[in-house]
């Protein structure tokens, strides 16, 4: 099986995702473990399927081979958030103990299934480091900007350097702010969505100053969100190519700009799939094969 995702922006051919009915199981099992999981309240699993059938069939019309992560005994209700146990890279993959005490053992079920499918092991983050993938953005192939924060730790971005000296150049620290604490998801991918390798979705007040800079002076346009779509997930967007992205309906603001900067944007609904949990549609994906498009 072919393999490798050093870019959040070429064209996405293979990516894993995972069923609610798989991940949320019930409206009894929401109502059970949401509290826990620190949902904003349960999502409606009725309402939370026809939103990923809408979700699902934007990845399907675009031809993209969607593999489907199994049902597990080992993992909680966030696990349908398949990006941030592992890192899918062109020499295999990574596994991370999630930052998240909860969803310790979402990676060795992500080991398990990708294994299966042929993608080899290429190391683990081990405690007392500590990564999420949702921490990690390729700014190219051979750069990774990597946050730290309460998911993400300097020894866990130790250890990923030594993984990948071979193939990666640059690793840049981006540090989080405290923001809503640690029982927030606030990751690196919350505050920066590239579209295409000159354009990003951005929210422009959690991020520092020098990182900016670095984007800006990259030749990387940089489209702020307002706090009220910060909120929306709107600066959560998942390019399915260069500038061709799929978003969180609602945000008519950024929508708006995206357009104007030549995007074509797809929309699902995310109340319950996406919003309760605050896992917009990066999160939902965990690309498994991203490739170049001819002459760039």
């Amino acid at each position: 099986m072919k393999y490798g995702c050093q870019s959040m922006v070429d064209t996405l051919n293979t990516v894993l995702i995972k069923h609610p009915k798989d991940a949320f199981i019930s409206q009894a099992h929401l109502d059970e473990n949401f509290e826990r999981f620190n949902y904003f309240s349960a999502p409606d699993f009725e309402n939370t399927l026809r939103e990923f059938s809408v979700f699902e069939s934007i990845l399907k019309q675009k031809g993209i081979d969607i593999h489907y992560l199994p049902r597990s005994r080992q993992v909680g209700i966030d696990s349908i958030y398949t990006h941030d146990s592992v890192k899918v890279t062109r020499h295999g993959a990574i596994y991370f103990p999630m930052g998240k005490a909860a969803r310790n053992n979402e990676s060795t079920a992500s080991q398990s299934f990708l294994e299966s499918l042929g993608i080899p092991t290429l190391g683990h983050i081990r405690a007392p480091g500590k990564m999420e993938g949702g921490d990690i953005v390729w700014l190219d192939d051979e750069t990774a900007a990597i946050a730290i924060g309460y998911r993400t730790n300097p020894e866990g971005i130790d250890q990923f350097k030594q993984l990948t000296r071979s193939f990666v150049k640059e690793i840049i620290p981006v540090p989080l702010p405290h923001a809503e604490g640690p029982s927030a998801c606030l990751h690196l991918m919350s505050l920066i969505s590239m579209v295409d390798h000159d354009l990003a979705v951005v929210y422009l007040k959690y991020m520092p100053v020098f990182f900016k800079e670095i984007l800006e002076s990259r030749g990387i346009t940089l489209i702020d969100t307002s706090d009220l779509e910060y909120d929306q997930l709107a600066s959560n967007v998942l390019a399915i190519g260069p500038r061709e992205c799929i978003m969180l309906e609602g945000n008519p603001e950024t929508l708006s700009r995206l357009e104007k900067a030549g995007a074509n944007v797809h929309l699902y609904p995310g109340r319950d799939l996406s919003l309760k949990g605050t896992g917009g549609p990066t999160c939902l994906t965990q690309p498994i094969l991203r490739t170049p498009v001819e002459g760039r």
